[in-house]
């Protein structure tokens, strides 16, 4: 059977830079891997940023979004019926930051697949300076993402202190008990590194760590909630797309964006993305000129006046 990992993580907590270096460890170990991006966004940035792992060792497919939400699990399970089919050793699905994680399981469950995949980790990464103040859907989707995980690594914790991971860690028991969940992360639970500074024996512990089962009350928050707004063609360059995304980010009028990602042409492909406290740029093999502004409540018309 194949092994089959979901890594999952709130919107910009950093689940694609740990997939890349997650499937880079185990192409180094010889084996055969199949990455799913199962994103509900017309435009797959994630996708983009993985692309130099392809070859002999590792293919990528993505679930195609901009559909309901019955579609969009036809497909998930359409893709992995032809991905198990390919004789990988192991796949990876990175969702969305808003996704259900229950599909994912009553997708496995489901004949043929529960003949040919076995689940194998279940991973939640979670920012290390995660925002206080999170809306009830959003503490909901953090919680139901968190609960049946096997870990929670910490991410960028090269930019915390030991009170930002104390209050996240805190955020999280109890957004978990919010939904009447019992469990309480702690210990070995949690990981605590940024994707760089993981060892073989961080990945080896990962690959084993398995899921857990946990029951909680259901919430009807799901990507209906939240907005994703897509501006193509802006024709700037990085720095002007950093600014812009750092005013957005600090104006309340724009409503409350999680996340701001996207490409600029200059000089190649540059890669932007952004939080309300971290911004990063960096070279990328492959892009598209675009930008993609992610949250809830969000105000198009006063957005758009950062990026005129």
């Amino acid at each position: 059977m194949v092994k089959i990992d979901l890594i999952t993580g709130f919107l910009g907590s950093g689940k694609t830079t740990f997939i890349k270096k997650y499937a880079e460890y185990l192409i180094g170990q010889g084996m055969n891997i199949g990455i799913l991006e199962n994103d509900y966004g017309a435009v797959n940035v994630d996708m983009m940023l993985l692309q130099d792992l392809m070859g002999e060792k590792c293919e990528l497919e993505m679930v195609s979004g901009g559909c309901d939400k019955e579609t969009h699990r036809r497909r998930f399970r359409t893709k992995l019926i032809s991905m198990g089919m390919c004789g990988y050793d192991r796949v990876i699905v990175e969702p969305s930051g808003i996704y259900d994680v229950d599909e994912f399981f009553d997708v496995l469950r489901d004949d043929p697949l529960d003949r040919w995949y076995e689940i194998g980790s279940v991973i939640a990464v979670a920012d290390a300076t995660l925002e206080e103040h999170l809306s009830a859907e959003a503490d909901y989707l953090l919680a139901s993402e968190v609960s049946s995980a096997g870990c929670v690594i910490l991410s960028k914790t090269d930019l915390a202190n030991e009170e930002d991971k104390r209050n996240t860690i805190a955020h999280l028991n109890h957004a978990l008990a919010g939904i009447g969940c019992k469990r309480v992360l702690e210990g070995e639970e949690i990981l605590e590194k940024t994707a760089d500074s993981m060892t073989d024996a961080d990945f080896e512990r990962i690959m084993a760590v398995g899921y857990k089962q946990a029951s909680y009350r259901k919430m009807d928050a799901t990507e209906e909630d939240f907005t994703s707004l897509y501006f193509l063609e802006l024709h700037k360059n990085v720095q002007e797309l950093g600014e812009a995304a750092r005013q957005i980010l600090a104006d309340p009028a724009c409503g409350h964006v999680f996340r701001i990602k996207g490409f600029a042409k200059e000089d190649g492909w540059k890669q932007i993305n952004a939080t309300r406290d971290h911004m990063l740029t960096a070279d990328v093999a492959e892009g598209q000129e675009v930008l993609i502004v992610i949250g809830e409540n969000l105000q198009k018309e006063r957005i758009e006046t950062y990026l005129l």
